[in-house]
């Protein structure tokens, strides 16, 4: 009897700690995604020339460089107090999930400046799908009915946000969907880095690399920006290292289960800030489109995880 009454208090513990654990990390996530939302708002407002105190809009390798570059000094007091290690690093992935990554991000910042940014959001959301598809030759991995039913539903709604042949049709889908497949390529170098890198060296291997490539490109694009457009590019870059931390806070906080849904949140933010800045209300397609990319991305999540647990 006593050795119940001791151990009670400690169970009773250890669910407060798990139930604490899991709001931190669902608290972590959302935040994540309002930021990772407010860097396609201001990538947009950057591409048109909003906000930009009489200067021109700027060019997305442009925006895309100042993403790289402002992340990577936000970085540099972070490596100068922990100074990680960069042995060992496994450069010829790093350097391919930078280009793919920096590729996407340029993308992504493109589609964004003519496109609703739910609209853009929804369809790089296709990564997931791109990547389970790319792993079949890549990584060898086979793909079940559930997964690939995954793959069909989100495609569908893809395919109801672009609605092909229609009125409403806009050729810039196609630099989305070109964010979505670099997207999908860089998970796959994340998921071989992610056996053996540690997340911090993840992070500034990525930057780092990220950094040159984007300022090299935006050198033959370059026009001055104006004194704001300086400070929104810093924003920008600032926003994304703390969303990025926000995230790996989450996925440590809580079960990837249980976080990685909510990370499609990112979706009501991206509409909220439309709405919010420029008045733009997405029509029904946009909301049905994005549901069926969401529930594909979800149906494939529970697949991976029933698959891991099945495995251990």
């Amino acid at each position: 009897m006593s050795s119940t009454h001791a151990t009670a208090p400690h169970a009773a513990q250890h669910r407060a700690d798990t139930a604490g654990s899991a709001i931190r990390g669902i608290v972590m996530m959302l935040l994540a995604c309002a930021l990772i939302a407010a860097t396609t708002l201001i990538a947009k407002a950057l591409g048109q020339g909003i906000g930009a105190g009489g200067g021109s809009p700027l060019h997305p390798l442009q925006v895309s460089a100042g993403r790289f570059l402002f992340a990577w000094l936000a970085l540099m007091p972070i490596v100068a107090i922990l100074r990680p290690s960069l042995k060992s690093a496994k450069l010829p992935y790093h350097i391919g999930r930078s280009v793919a990554g920096w590729a996407g991000v340029t993308c992504l910042f493109a589609a964004s400046a003519y496109m609703r940014l739910a609209d853009a959001t929804a369809i790089s959301f296709l990564n997931p799908i791109v990547a389970m598809i790319l792993a079949i030759p890549l990584l060898s991995e086979r793909v079940g009915p559930w997964r690939w039913a995954a793959a069909g539903l989100a495609l569908i709604g893809a395919m109801v946000l672009i609605r092909p042949g229609s009125e409403a049709f806009q050729p810039v889908v196609f630099v989305a969907l070109a964010s979505a497949l670099f997207l999908g390529l860089e998970a796959i170098m994340i998921k071989v880095l992610a056996g053996g890198e540690p997340p911090l060296r993840i992070l500034v291997i990525n930057n780092t690399i990220g950094m040159l490539i984007a300022v090299t490109a935006a050198s033959f694009v370059w026009i001055w920006p104006t004194t704001t457009q300086w400070l929104m590019l810093a924003l920008l870059g600032s926003i994304m290292v703390c969303a990025q931390t926000c995230f790996i806070q989450a996925m440590k906080s809580g079960d990837a289960s249980l976080v990685m849904p909510i990370f499609y949140a990112t979706l009501i933010f991206a509409a909220i800030y439309d709405f919010a800045l420029f008045g733009i209300v997405p029509p029904a397609t946009s909301f049905i489109g994005a549901a069926l990319i969401v529930g594909g991305a979800l149906l494939l999540a529970w697949r991976e995880s029933n698959r891991r647990k099945n495995a251990s």
